[in-house]
Parts: structure tokens; sequence; C-alpha cells
């Protein structure tokens, strides 16, 4: 069975990850609570726990919330304090969203569930405005390369739905997103606990004339967000059946991290540097002509060359960086700070390979934003740029053109458990340069 180039565009249009953010008390799990109630992605069980929990505590509207809202200890704080991955579908789009909590203790975990977005939703209480919570969630949306922002200014039934109220919202985030690197801005008023502009377009707001959030998220074009230019197949597994109908077969699994892979390209093998052809492209499907980021697929080469898990098939003219030195904005997720000298194991890609910390350069401070050069600590939720050295090359991108080879964790020996997660700066320096409205704030 043969996939066509329709077939894999499909494929790759099929799914929206989404992630949100915004100060505590926003509305974040009420609006997706809102979503996933008005397009019907909830089961009648569901609803009637939620029915039953609202009635116990005396409030007057059904409390969404509680459909991410997940553990008892949350629902006895009032607050979300985990990465809430949910999962819906309409007719036109399947979607994954990580709901994150606002507090400034958990930084760390809107990384992880903002690491594989494609779109991120700022919720910002229309009552508020735009505040430093709002600033630092689009500085880690930025820093993380996520490529579409939607701006929900929530809570519009609090201040009447009031078109000036949005609009000097809009004006001031404007401003401040025009500093930053987010290509698709778009504000969307709502009001997540009465349903407006969420699923159905709201009648109490005639003046806004753009869509309700979930047809934006169903239209909002990502096929443009991966990297298709440059090929990057990470190998992660030799596979060998010895059995008597593949005899012979010696396929190479991976995911394609970047580019296109045809049958019949040449293709360079790192970090041997042997070059071969691609003989056969195998996918869950069967047989296919070429494959392409994400899609998961097994390389059979016209040549026997000595290839192993954590090596990388490229292209012979369009090679990553190779290189035992690393520059990266590291998010720490441990408890315990990170050492310089610190030895650590690098995962990148499907390599593993011993790394030591040769310099903490600085800390980003997580309230104002500025850089901390002097004796920099890094901490749990602290993000900051650091220079590592390897063991051995690691072949990568600047995080900026790869998301995929442009990122990696660092998993402590002892415990094996993952204490950061980094996204590599290559070449140019003025990549670690914070938006430029923090240099006003005499913040470089």
């Amino acid at each position: 069975m043969s996939t066509s180039a329709s077939d894999t565009h499909y494929l790759s249009m099929d799914l929206l990850r989404f992630t949100t953010a915004g100060s505590v008390d926003d509305g974040k799990s009420t609006l997706i609570g809102r979503l996933l109630y008005d397009s019907k992605a909830i089961f009648e069980d569901q609803l009637d726990a939620i029915e039953r929990a609202t009635e116990q505590r005396g409030e007057e509207h059904l409390n969404l919330s509680l459909l991410t809202d997940g553990l008892r200890a949350e629902r006895e704080q009032g607050i979300t304090i985990d990465v809430a991955y949910r999962y819906f579908a309409t007719p036109k789009r399947k979607f994954i969203i990580a709901d994150t909590p606002g507090h400034i203790q958990y930084t760390r975990n809107m990384v992880t569930g903002a690491s594989t977005a494609n779109l991120a939703i700022i919720l910002i209480d229309a009552r508020k405005g735009v505040i430093e919570q709002t600033c630092r969630h689009s500085f880690i949306a930025s820093l993380l390369r996520i490529p579409h922002l939607v701006v929900c200014v929530n809570k519009m039934d609090l201040v009447d739905f009031k078109q000036e109220v949005f609009d000097e919202i809009v004006e001031k985030y404007s401003e401040f997103a025009s500093r930053m690197e987010i290509a698709d801005v778009k504000f969307i008023p709502i009001s997540a606990l009465h349903g407006d502009n969420v699923v159905d377009k709201s009648e109490r707001m005639p003046w806004y004339k753009g869509a309700s959030l979930l047809y934006t998220l169903e239209t909002v074009y990502i096929g443009s967000d991966a990297n298709h230019v440059d090929p990057r197949f990470p190998v992660q597994t030799v596979i060998r059946p010895n059995s008597t109908e593949h005899h012979d077969f010696r396929g190479f699994a991976g995911r394609v991290a970047g580019g296109v892979f045809k049958v019949g390209d040449e293709v360079l093998a790192l970090p041997s540097g042997f070059a071969s052809r691609i003989k056969s492209l195998h996918s869950s499907d069967g047989d296919v002509q070429e494959v392409f980021s994400p899609m998961s697929a097994t390389i059979t080469l016209e040549d026997e060359i000595d290839i192993s898990r954590g090596d990388m098939l490229v292209k012979p003219h369009n090679s990553p960086h190779i290189s035992q030195d690393v520059e990266a904005m590291i998010c720490w997720f441990s408890d315990k700070k990170i050492q310089p000298n610190g030895k650590y194991i690098v995962r990148h890609t499907t390599k593993e390979v011993r790394a030591v910390v040769k310099t903490i350069r600085y800390k980003v401070d997580i309230n104002t934003l500025h850089k901390i050069e002097a004796n920099p600590e890094i901490g749990m939720n602290d993000i900051g740029r650091i220079h590592l050295r390897t063991a051995s090359p690691l072949f990568f991108d600047g995080y900026r053109r790869n998301r995929n080879t442009g990122s990696l964790i660092l998993i402590d020996e002892s415990t094996n458990a993952t204490v950061g997660a980094g996204m590599i700066l290559w070449p140019d320096l003025t990549e670690t340069k914070l938006p430029s409205q923090f240099v006003e704030m005499g913040g470089l």
C-alpha cells in the first residue's frame, strides 16, 4: 500500500496540539471544560459527576473546570497543579490539550506542556488586563518557538462585554508582542463561564467580527510549522527479522525529525560519513515513496553501512551542526540546583551521551525577565543559559530552525530523573537575547 502526497498532507494536518497558560483564576480549566462541553466531547457519566459536584459545592453555574482538575487535591485547593492532557475531536480536526498551571512555581509544567505545542492560548482576565504573568507566559511561548498564539480576553461578562476594555488590552498586548518572535497572534473576547465566543459566536458582543475560539483552532494552518527543508532521520533502532521470509532485511527505524526522504535519495550516515541511497521506505501503512516529519518509518539502504541507535541519516549537502560544545537555554526541573562542572546524561533525539556543564552564563529572572549574570544559580523552575561539553559529538540544528533536532533533556545519572529541558542556540550568540522591551527595563 502506498501513501500519496495528499494522504500524508492530511495526516500532518489532522492533529493540533495546543497549550493553555494564564494567571491563577484566569479561567483556563473552565475554558477547556467549556470547549469539551459545547463541542459534545464529554460522556454522560462525566457530565452527571460534574453536575453532582457542582450541586454539592452550592455553585450557581455548572463547574466545567472539574473536567480538567481531575485530582482530588486540585479540587480541594481550587487550583490546577499539574499538566493535564485532554483529547477531543471535531469533524474537522483532532486535538490534544495541555492545561498548565498559572503559578510561578510551576513554570516547568508550562515548559513541559508547551514543548510540543503548535499553538498556545494565553488567557487574560478582562478586569486585570496585561499583567506580569501574561508577559512571562508569552516570553516562554516565544522561547519555545510556538508558531501560533491566541490571546483570549476572558470574563468579558464581568466588564459588561464592553468593546473598549477589549480594545485597550489588544493595544497593550500588541505593543508587547511586536517585540517578540511570534508571527501569528489572534485576539478573541470570550466568557468561558457562559460560552461566549468559545464554540459559538456571541450575540452579546456583536462588535466582535472575528471567529470563535473553536473555529480558530479548527482552521489554523499548521502545515508549514514543521521543518520540511532540512532532512533529518535519527535512527532509533535497527530491524533485522532474521526470518526465512526476510533473511537479508536490514532496516533503520525512527521518526523523521525534518525534511523529506524519498526512495532513491542519496543519504549520508552520521557520524561515519558513509553515503548510500534509499532502497525502500516502510511505514505502518506499508511501502511508501516518501516520508516527512513527523512520520515514523523504516529506511533500507542500497549499501551495507554500519549504523546504530543514535546515528542520523541526512542529505550530503545539508548536514546539521556537529559539535561537542552546545549552548542552550535550559529550564530546570529538579529541586537540586544545576552544578557548574556537574555531570549529566544528555538525551538528544535518539542519542544519549554524557556531558559536563562547563559554564552557567546567566539566569533569567522569571518575574522581571532580566538577565542575572553575576554568580547565577539555576534551581527548580528557573530558566537560564548554559554551555555543555559532551563526551561525543551531537548532530543538531538551532531550536529556532528545528524544534526536534534543536532540543535536549538532561538526566541525573544517579536517579535517572529528568532534571532539565534545553533549547539549543546555534550559531548566533544573539539568539539568546530577550525581547527588546526588557532592555528598556534595564534587564540587559
